[in-house]
C-alpha cells in the first residue's frame, strides 16, 4: 500500500539490493515493485549506468550514482516526490568513486541510500571498511544536525546474533566481525535507531540476505544486513518496518518502511 492512512498520511519507502539491476529486471523486478507500491524506491548494487536498460517505472524521478568501474557497485533512487536537493557520495575522495551513496533532501528529512563496502573474503578490505564506517558516520551525523535523517540500504553487517542464523560459525566472516558490529553500534550511538529492531526486538528468522548455495534460502539460513535506520527523533513516526522474504530476483529481498507524516 502506498500513501495509506494509519492515523495520518503515510509515506512508504522501499530498499532493495538487486545484485545487478539488469539481471533483476529479468527476474520479476517490475512485478515486485508493483506489489510493494512504494513512494520512494532505493536500490543498491545496480551494476549499471542510467540508460543501459529500460526500467519502466512510470511516475518516478530517477537519481543514479554509478561506480567508475563498469558493472560494479552503484546505487539508484526512484521517487514520486521531488526533493529539495540531491547529492552524491559523502564528500570524501577515498570513498566516492564506487557509487555507494545518494542523498535526497526533502522538506522534513534527508534520505540517504547506501551500499556499504563488503570486507571481502579473508577480511582483505576490513581496514578500508573501518575508515568507511567512520567517514559515513561523520557524514550522516552532520546531516542530522540540520534535519532528521533516514538511512536505508545494504549495510553489509548483521548487527546482533539475532540478525544471523549461525552466529558462532560466522564470527570472523565479513559482515559479522566484532569490528564491523562495533562500528554499527557506534552509528546507532551517534543518534540513530534501527527501526525494525525497535518494533520487533525479539523476532528471530527476520533475514534479508541468503547465500546462493542450494537450499539455503528455503531453509531460511540467512542474515539481516538490509536496514532502515533513522534519527532517534523519528522513531515515534514509524508506523511499520517490513521485510519481503518471498520476493526473489536477487540474493537479497526488499525491505520497506512506513513513515507517518
Amino acid at each position: 500500500m502506498s500513501s495509506v492512512e494509519i492515523g495520518a498520511i503515510c509515506l512508504k519507502l522501499a530498499s532493495w539490493n538487486v545484485n545487478g539491476l539488469r539481471a533483476c529486471l529479468k527476474k520479476g523486478f517490475s512485478e515486485a515493485l508493483a506489489r510493494i507500491d512504494a513512494d520512494i524506491v532505493c536500490l543498491q548494487e545496480t551494476k549499471m549506468e542510467r540508460g543501459q536498460a529500460q526500467i519502466g517505472l512510470d511516475g518516478y524521478n530517477e537519481y543514479w550514482n554509478s561506480a567508475l568501474r563498469k558493472g560494479y557497485s552503484g546505487t539508484a533512487i526512484f521517487s514520486k516526490l521531488t526533493p529539495v536537493s540531491e547529492s552524491y557520495g559523502i564528500g570524501a575522495g577515498e570513498h566516492d568513486g564506487e557509487g555507494r551513496v545518494i542523498t535526497l533532501e526533502f522538506d522534513g528529512f534527508y534520505l540517504v541510500n547506501v551500499y556499504t563496502p563488503n570486507s571481502q573474503r579473508e577480511l582483505l578490505r576490513l581496514e578500508y571498511r573501518m575508515r568507511w564506517d567512520d567517514a559515513f558516520r561523520r557524514y550522516v551525523s552532520g546531516l542530522d544536525k540540520v534535519k532528521p535523517v533516514i538511512i536505508c540500504g545494504d549495510l553489509n553487517c548483521a548487527h546482533q546474533e539475532i540478525d544471523i542464523k549461525n552466529a558462532k560459525s560466522n564470527m570472523r566472516n565479513a559482515g559479522f566481525t566484532i569490528e564491523e558490529r562495533d562500528k554499527f553500534s557506534a552509528l546507532l550511538d551517534a543518534g540513530f535507531t534501527d527501526f525494525y529492531r525497535r518494533l520487533y526486538p525479539d523476532r528471530h528468522g527476520a533475514y534479508t540476505w541468503w547465500s546462493f548455495m542450494p537450499g539455503v534460502r528455503e531453509k531460511n539460513i540467512g542474515w539481516r544486513i538490509d536496514y532502515f535506520l533513522g534519527s532517534d527523533r523519528l522513531a515515534g513516526s514509524v508506523a511499520d518496518a517490513l521485510i519481503y522474504p518471498d520476493i526473489y530476483g536477487s540474493d537479497h529481498c526488499p525491505v520497506a518502511l512506513l513513515l507517518e507524516l
